[in-house]
């Protein structure tokens, strides 16, 4: 008699989600989020292709010209240099993608390290793949004076440590919540999955959301992000980083901003570089984020007892932190007049074309 075959789970991403739904037929968009973009086996950030890069779906700013690493590279160094250069220093990047900036912001502070120096480079990706390719990244690059590497599936998996933690585009594609103003108060948008194609659905909220306090009065059938992920990381970031900054550079806004501006809320799906009409469309194959909500982030840092040094545009924070002199710096050592163009051309995107992203620098009270 042979041995009983075992049922195998289901395969693919819209069955994974039938299956958590239940005889419901429902979910709430952030348990959708989690499946579709981070199922072990078949979420998107899991896939075999490249995500990122002229190959993927998306592209961050580290690919469009190496100064935007080396001017993050600047304000870690300039850190590292106020705290004393000290040994064990660490460099803590949340979701490095495909290496490209981790790769940028090492390299530059590699050329600045005395020997005897040594600055630790941690890679934390939850999405296994993801976290090879930028080891992959690396290990092309070859070693660099002073970086030890490491990697790891969360920030906080070996304690308090002192450094920077650097989040590009990170909290954008954490999981959150849909949430709609409906006569008077606001309601759960979920995602009925009892049918092809998916489609959207209203419910009670059946969670509460932890302070501050949810804005009343919004326009009839206005759609509020709520990402209790990223502020649950900001707590996260809190507990553990012991002394030194933490560095958020993501599109968002205020949420007075968010509501009033924004009334359809701000989800958007990505594929092949690509808007996708309908984000419930394919999921598993399309990249899904919204606009960070800064108010509630600052918020959950400031209960957190990280003071915020900084909140401003991208733009002008990489002013601050030194990016036309490394801009002057690089054409003056290019001798090629096509080369000083595309340059030119790179440094005028990383600074106009990125209207939406801000930058929120905090920094520990010790």
């Amino acid at each position: 008699m042979g041995t009983p075959s075992i049922p195998e789970g289901p395969r693919t991403v819209p069955d994974r989600l039938r299956s958590a739904a239940g005889h419901g037929g429902r979910l709430s968009f952030d348990r959708f989020l989690e499946i579709a973009l981070y199922d072990p086996d078949a979420g998107f950030y899991q896939a075999e292709r490249p995500r990122l890069g002229p190959e993927g779906d998306f592209y961050t700013a580290a690919h469009v010209h190496p100064l935007f690493g080396r001017t993050i590279a600047a304000r870690i160094w300039a850190e590292f240099v106020r705290r004393g250069r000290p040994y064990g220093f660490r460099v803590v990047e949340m979701g490095p993608g495909d290496g490209a900036l981790a790769s940028q912001i090492a390299s530059a502070l590699s050329a600045r390290l005395t020997p005897g120096e040594e600055v630790e480079y941690l890679l934390v990706d939850r999405a296994a793949r993801m976290l090879d390719r930028a080891l992959d990244r690396i290990a092309r690059d070859g070693p660099m004076n002073g970086i030890r590497w490491r990697s790891a599936p969360s920030l906080s998996g070996d304690g308090v440590f002192a450094g920077v933690v650097l989040a590009n585009e990170f909290l954008d594609a954490l999981p959150f919540r849909r949430l709609v103003w409906r006569g008077g108060s606001w309601h759960e948008l979920l995602v009925d999955l009892s049918s092809e194609p998916f489609s959207w659905a209203e419910g009670p909220m059946a969670r509460g959301v932890p302070s501050p306090a949810l804005p009343p009065g919004a326009r009839e059938g206005a759609i509020l992000e709520v990402g209790l992920q990223a502020e649950a990381f900001l707590r996260e970031v809190g507990d553990h980083l012991r002394s030194g900054a933490a560095l958020f550079l993501d599109y968002g806004a205020d949420e007075e901003v968010l509501i009033q501006g924004h009334s359809a809320g701000t989800l958007t799906g990505f594929r092949r570089h690509r808007a996708v009409p309908y984000p419930l469309e394919s999921p598993g194959e399309v990249d899904l984020s919204a606009f960070v909500n800064f108010t509630r982030v600052r918020s959950s840092a400031r209960a957190s007892g990280l003071t915020e040094v900084g909140y401003r545009s991208q733009a002008d924070t990489l002013g601050a932190w030194g990016f036309s002199e490394l801009l002057e710096a690089e054409l003056a050592a290019t001798g090629d007049p096509e080369a000083r163009v595309k340059t030119q051309l790179a440094a005028k995107n990383l600074l106009f074309g990125f209207g939406n992203f801000q930058v929120l620098e905090l920094a520990t009270r010790a």
